[in-house]
């Protein structure tokens, strides 16, 4: 009994089954990046809880609201400061600088090494604020050592979130999502397609807020600070390069 001849465009089994097979996409392996930025916002409202209560009404997460407070310390309002203001400001310009080169730097590479790395930096970072918050409490060098090292942080994690472009989760500010997600809806003319996204940024920066305002005036400023620098760190380990 006669072979059927294989056509050319035909693999025989033991080639098929000799065929490398693909290899895994290094950059899909973890977290996907929306997961991620999520928990980073819950993230920012532990930080602005912490800097807001804590270090005297001052932001470090969310600049806009930094940009109007210090308007209001500039004007005199009781209970805001120029130099606690000025001093956050600063420090999440000169983060910012810093995210930057680093994204023109390990950006064109693989995005998840360079997001891990930028999440590494931040946890570092608000863990020795942490440590700082835990050894010399209410000392006056304390406040702006807090304010510094957060503010940094969040630069640096800023500039990375802009540079990695994913729609709707800026994870520190929220007047845009709240835009679109009211704008975009069916009921005004939208498909309502990234509203679920957009609704889950919202109440993760709420309840990053809640968490962070419920541990500073029950505990300390190191705890919600340590609980920020854990969760930081364990997104650096396990985020993966995609959306």
């Amino acid at each position: 009994m006669s072979e059927q001849n294989s056509g050319p465009g035909d693999a025989s089994e033991g080639e098929r089954a000799a065929a490398p097979a693909a290899a895994p996409d290094p950059e899909a392996r973890g977290v996907r990046l929306v997961v991620v930025l999520l928990a980073l916002t819950v993230v920012s409202g532990l930080i602005d809880a912490v800097s807001y209560l804590g270090l005297g009404h001052v932001f470090t997460a969310n600049m806009t609201g930094n940009v109007v407070v210090l308007g209001f310390a500039a004007a005199g309002a009781p209970g805001f400061s120029v130099p606690h203001t000025v001093t956050s400001l600063c420090f999440f310009l000169l983060g910012a600088l810093v995210g930057g080169r680093v994204a023109a730097t390990l950006g064109t590479g693989s995005r998840r090494a360079w997001t891990r790395r930028t999440l590494g930096a931040e946890a570092v970072l608000v863990g020795i604020s942490a440590l700082v918050a835990f050894l010399a409490p209410g000392a006056r060098l304390t406040v702006y050592a807090l304010i510094a090292l957060t503010a940094f942080a969040m630069g640096l994690r800023n500039a990375t979130v802009r540079k990695l472009g994913v729609p709707d989760l800026t994870t520190t500010v929220l007047t845009m999502t709240l835009t679109g997600l009211a704008s975009d809806s069916r009921a005004g003319g939208g498909s309502g397609r990234r509203s679920p996204r957009r609704t889950a940024s919202v109440v993760a920066m709420a309840a990053g807020a809640f968490l962070g305002a419920w541990l500073v005036v029950r505990h300390d400023l190191a705890l919600p600070l340590l609980i920020a620098a854990v969760l930081s760190g364990v997104l650096a380990l396990v985020t993966s390069g995609r959306e």
